[in-house]
């Protein structure tokens, strides 16, 4: 007995004294550090970005860490294949549209500010072909054109015929300013389910650009038109109530020393409409930020530019101590977004997996495989079990709801007309493209009933989608996508600085 005592004893001291070397060396490392100027913002993890960046969701029942794995091991890899696909690399955009709110007067900091057009020669036939058929609505691509079956062109034969037999007499009637009147209403009726600005791809400002060619990274735009764009954006779109006095915009100089808990408290006075909105800009706003710390210019020198993470940015603009503790509620309304985007394309699926829309380029093999591939991921969308519930939203009394809804969608187009504010030019594509894709979402998060209602071999009745709006709504998401990714990345490079 004595003798097991004894090694318990003589085990407890080496232990006690295994333990105590090791706070000494990790007290003496600290204090050279210290002497050093170089003690990491990480040490402590309490103010880690990510030390709140866990749990259930506000507003939702959905934890982060489900949409951690879920994101990371089966969206992302397919996503990222789909966005380099012929169909979905090239955008057509208006970049010299004018700024409808105040003169531009802003200039790009660095060279890599620029948007290099596609040229046309370049853009897959089946592409280009579709913008000169401006007036057809056909299927997903809208303003292009689709690639149907025999039996769905013989349907619209039979449909174009009997259209024709019944209006001929009637439009030999119309006077000139009749019909454009109509186009006029049908243009006002096509945009009451837009939540976006679309730009006119048949206008000579619009141009081709392969988004793999100019990628979303850092440009240098900031200052005070960054500032005035964002600033309109929150303070004038985002519902903020009078009572709340301090700036919404994250880029709005700091007063005092609320350390972001009063702020935040505005939020649980709002409807879930107002709240859900001001989350969805926050989380734009949010992906955008952690896009350009992940391609940070690095270094430019000798002739090569160098791309990479830059933890420090990344932690000026996420860290709880740098954003009086902001930050990760930043963070998680970027979890929010993606679960909305998440939620519309498994709305959406039905609409593509009709044997009528097929992804047109031209070439077949391609179309086929870009279609299969978009059709995994939808199936994968419709698996996830912790869903945002739409169905909340513009639940109450139906003149009110009705009302709010309307309010919600021309606060949003609004914000769609500022990004043609943006001064720099990439900064303005990446903008109005993950906007656009935003509107998309929106557009099918609030027409299910119309999605499930559509005939299968009709491509131009019920609801549609121009190809603008597809090309948008899965650049959009594949960038939140990469977005929650990067954050795997980030969250590993800060533990090896701590």
């Amino acid at each position: 007995m004595l003798k097991i005592t004894t090694q318990i004893g003589g085990i407890s001291f080496f232990l006690w004294l295994l333990v105590g070397d090791l706070v000494l060396g990790w007290l003496n490392e600290r204090q050279r550090s210290e002497s050093a100027g170089r003690v990491s913002p990480f040490d402590n993890l309490d103010q880690s970005c990510f030390c709140h960046l866990t749990g259930v969701l506000d507003d939702c029942f959905c934890d982060i860490e489900s949409i951690d794995v879920f994101n990371n091991f089966k969206i992302y890899p397919r996503i990222q294949k789909l966005t380099e696909r012929d169909y979905f690399r090239y955008y057509r955009v208006n970049l010299k549209r004018p700024c409808p709110f105040w003169p531009d007067d802003s200039h790009c900091a660095i060279k890599d500010c620029q948007v290099e057009p596609c040229p046309e020669s370049k853009v897959p036939v089946g592409i280009k072909a579709g913008n000169y058929n401006k007036g057809q609505r056909t299927g997903t691509s809208g303003q292009l054109r689709l690639k149907y079956s025999q039996a769905a062109n013989a349907i619209k034969e039979i449909e174009d015929c009997e259209q024709a037999h019944e209006l001929g007499a009637i439009n030999s009637t119309l006077s000139n300013q009749s019909k454009e009147a109509f186009a006029d209403w049908a243009r006002h009726d096509d945009a009451q389910d837009h939540f976006c600005e679309l730009d006119d791809e048949t206008s000579p400002d619009a141009e081709y650009v392969d988004l793999r060619l100019n990628p979303e990274r850092y440009t240098g735009y900031k200052g005070p038109s960054a500032w005035r764009v964002w600033n309109s954006i929150y303070e004038e779109n985002c519902f903020k109530p009078r009572s709340v006095y301090r700036p919404l915009n994250p880029l709005a100089p700091s007063k005092g020393d609320d350390d972001g808990e009063g702020f935040y408290n505005w939020l649980e006075g709002l409807c879930l409409e107002k709240r859900v909105f001001y989350r969805l800009i926050s989380g734009l706003h949010s992906s955008i930020n952690i896009h350009l710390c992940a391609k940070h210019l690095l270094d430019e020198g000798w002739g090569k530019t160098v791309w990479g993470p830059n933890v420090k940015e990344f932690h000026h603009r996420f860290d709880p101590a740098e954003t009086k503790g902001e930050g990760p509620r930043r963070l998680k309304n970027l979890y929010f977004l993606y679960l909305i985007e998440l939620r519309a394309l498994s709305k959406v699926a039905p609409y593509f997996e009709r044997s009528i829309v097929n992804l047109y380029t031209g070439n077949a093999q391609e179309d086929t495989e870009t279609k299969d591939l978009l059709l995994q991921i939808l199936n994968e969308t419709k698996a996830f079990p912790m869903h945002f519930d739409e169905k909340s939203m513009f639940a109450g009394d139906k003149m009110e709801a009705k009302t709010l809804k309307e309010e919600f969608r021309l606060h949003f187009k609004n914000i769609s007309r500022i990004m043609d504010c943006v001064g720099c030019s990439k900064c303005r594509l990446w903008g109005k493209l993950q906007t656009q894709g935003l509107g998309a979402a929106l557009k099918i998060l609030f027409s299910e009933k119309e999605i499930k209602n559509l005939p299968e071999n009709s491509p131009s009745k019920g609801f549609q989608l121009t190809r603008q709006e597809v090309v948008a709504l899965l650049n959009a998401f594949g960038r939140l996508s990469t977005s929650i990714k990067e954050l795997h990345n980030f969250r590993m490079l800060l533990k090896d600085q701590r």
